[in-house]
Formats: C-alpha cells, structure tokens, sequence
C-alpha cells in the first residue's frame, strides 16, 4: 500500500502555524529600526502593514476553500498558471527557507549568549538537528510542538504587556498621526516583514482533516491573532519608552523590558525569544520539506524527494534534504540586511504566483470556482488577485537599491534552476 500523508493537522495547530510563523525574529529587531525613521508613526504603521497581508491571506483562504494541498503555493500555480513559473518561483524558496532558517538561528543565538556563552556553529547545528527530529517523525508532533511553544511565548509576551500597562499612553495614537503621512510609510516597509508567514497554514492542506473549512478559518485567526500581539506590544513599548529610546536601542523590546520590569526583564525576553525563534524555525522547516516534496512528487526534481515515510507518514527524504540546505546556509554572509532581502523577494513573489493563480482560477476554471467554500464572486477575486499581484510586486522591489547583491544571488540561483529544469524536460521529451 502506498503511504499517505497524515490528516492529522488541527484548527487550533493552523492558527499557531501561521501566526508562529510570522511572529518570530522580527518583533525582536524591528522596532528599533522602524521608530527611528517612523517614530510615534510606528502605531499607525503596524495597523496599515496588515493589509497586504489581509490582502494576500483572502487570496490564500479563497485557494484553501477549494484545492486545499499540500505545498499548495507550488501546486496552485503549477495547475493553475504555468508549471514552468511555479518551479522558478518555488525554486527561489528552496534557496530562502535554508536562508530563513540561518536568520532565525543567527538571532536566537544572540539572545541565548545575553545568558550563556555558546559556540555559535555548533549551537546553531544543533538547534537545526531538533527541527529535524521534530518533523521527521510526524506534522502532528511538529505542530503540538509549535502550539506549545506559542502559548508559552504569549505568556511572556502578555507579562511584558501587562506590566507596561500603568504607563499607558492611550494619546500615543493620536500623536502617531500629528507627524504627517511621511514618516508612517517610511516605516511601513519594516512593519510588513511582522506578518509575513501567516499563509502557512496553507502549506499543510493534505495533512488537515475538512480542509476546506479549517484553513480559511485558520488563517483569519492567525491574522487576528498577529495583530493583537503586534499592536499591543508595540504600544507597550511605545508607551514604557518612548520612540526616541527605541530608535536608539540595539536590542528594543528587550529595553522596554527593563524600564518595567527591572532585573527580571533579560530572563523574560531571552526565554521569550528562544520559544519565538524555536517555533518559527520549526514552521519554516515543515513548509521548507513540503515544497521539496511536492517537487520531487511533480516530477521537477528527483523523484525520492516525493517519498513518505510508511510508518510516520512524512516526507522524509524531503526532510533530510531540507535539512542539508540549512547546514550549508550556515557559510553565507552574516549581514542580517542582506539575508532579509535575500528571503523577502522570492516571497514576495510567491504571493505574485499565488494571486495569479487565483486570478486565473476566477477566470477560467468555473468549476474550481463553484467549489470553493468561500463564496467570493469570480469580479471580487480578480480584484483580490490583481491588488495583490500589484502589491507583491512593489514590495519585492523595495529593497534594491538599499543592498542589490541579494537580488543578485537570487538570480544566479535561477538561472541555475532553469537550467536544470530545463535539461530535466527535454530528457522527459527524448
């Protein structure tokens, strides 16, 4: 008997998948960055940088509603746009989840050496292995792990808030908006990297039981679930320190911390930090292995990659390859500037691939359509899709003249790609 993937993905594990995803290193480090060119505009920043990704997450759910998959980025744009596109694209992921899991390591690493000195390499090799052992036994223990992990992390997370909470300055929203427009969008493009990931959920849809149901419904809750934190963490840090004192900090949230909580604020964070950072690693590698799988599974690359594991229903050799792929990321440059672009470009154009998808879903797959539990009219898609074609687009492009050599790595890893994809179709020709 042919092995299958395990329907054994809940609600509540998609909710934690997404929001996990999104809520990772970036709450650590951006605020600092953000203040400083956003100041008290970093408020009204972090509601507007959700909506994109509302945008791109009613593209997703709408998709989810009626071909939930799994690798479902990859396999909508293969049936749905062009396979060649969908491999490119996925391709380019292949190279940023191992560039992901690198960020995620590098940040996690500095925060636990705030407590105790570690050798970095081993460290960082380490924490890789446990991702591994946790997704090549089962989705179903990866993902208790990761809703595990997130409740543990709003836990610290509300401790700070609350804490925060005598010195709330509820006139905070109201001064955001005094320094113009200018400095809101100047902040705007840090805010977006808060919610990316949220899709996630999408990524697992073969392992989900009532698919079509649980993934939109998912989705909308890591959403909600992302804002609040965001929102209120941000107003809690706003309000104990003010945007100046952000600006000016390495290490914001963590100072924040300190202002209201005194000695206990660095074991709070660290501990914070370590379950956010472990979680995300974990969401990244499940959707890094489900994206070697579904290729290996369509054919453009090799075939053991689509292989389950008959006893614990995974893709195994997906796993282990995705996990050689992050040892190797270990010996790319250690700029944290450029391992971000690096990683937002090929999403960027993931979403680009996804809203075509849906697009072309609308408006030219009528009985796809018909069967897609959310009931969006086929004009309201395309506009959803075009809306998001448009924006994924325009964030991609952001950062090129900051750092151009990401966009450069990304291209020679293409070409590579296309090559070999291809050589690979005109051997299936001969």
């Amino acid at each position: 008997m042919t092995a299958k993937l395990r329907h054994s993905v809940r609600l509540i594990d998609l909710v934690m998948l997404g929001a996990g995803t999104a809520i990772g290193a970036a709450i650590f480090t951006v605020l600092g960055p953000a203040a400083k060119v956003g100041g008290d505009g970093i408020l009204i920043a972090t509601i507007l940088a959700a909506v994109p990704m509302g945008l791109f997450a009613l593209v997703y759910a709408y998709l989810s509603s009626t071909a939930p998959l799994t690798a479902a980025s990859f396999e909508w744009q293969r049936r749905f746009t062009s396979p060649t596109l969908a491999f490119a694209i996925v391709w380019m992921r292949v190279l940023s989840n191992a560039v992901v899991m690198i960020v995620l390591a590098r940040v996690l690493l500095n925060y636990l050496s705030m407590v105790v000195p570690l050798a970095p390499t081993p460290t960082i090799l380490g924490f890789f292995a446990l991702i591994f052992a946790l997704n090549y036994v089962g989705v179903a223990v990866a993902a208790r792990a990761q809703t595990v992990l997130m409740i543990l992390l709003l836990g610290a997370l509300a401790i700070f808030v609350f804490a925060a909470a005598p010195r709330f300055e509820p006139q905070l929203f109201v001064e955001a908006t005094q320094g113009g427009i200018l400095p809101i969008l100047a902040a705007l493009p840090l805010m977006i990297q808060l919610f990316l990931g949220i899709e996630t959920a999408t990524e697992v849809g073969e392992e989900v039981e009532d698919a079509e149901r649980k993934i939109p419904l998912g989705m909308a809750g890591a959403l909600i679930l992302t804002m609040v934190v965001y929102l209120s963490v941000t107003f809690a840090a706003m309000s104990a320190i003010g945007s100046q004192a952000l600006a000016a900090s390495e290490a914001p949230l963590l100072d924040a911390a300190k202002a209201v909580l005194g000695p206990i604020a660095t074991p709070l964070i660290v501990t914070a930090a370590v379950f956010s950072l472990t979680k995300s690693m974990n969401a990244v590698f499940l959707v890094y292995s489900r994206f070697l799988f579904a290729m290996g599974r369509a054919g453009v690359l090799p075939a053991p990659l689509g292989k389950i594991h008959p006893k614990f229903g995974t893709p195994h050799v997906a796993s282990i390859v995705a996990l050689c792929g992050c040892v190797a990321a270990v010996f790319l440059p250690s700029s944290l500037l450029f391992l971000l672009l690096a990683v937002n470009v090929p999403t960027m154009m993931k979403y680009f691939g996804t809203c075509l998808a849906a697009f072309n879903v609308a408006r030219a797959h009528p009985e796809v359509h018909a069967a897609a539990r959310l009931k969006f009219k086929r004009s309201t898609v395309k506009v959803l899709a075009a809306l998001g074609c448009v924006a994924a687009v325009l964030i991609g492009g952001l950062g090129f003249g900051t750092d151009w050599r990401p966009y450069g790595l990304l291209a020679v890893w293409l070409t590579i790609g296309l090559a070999y994809y291809g050589w690979r179709a005109a051997k299936a020709r001969a």
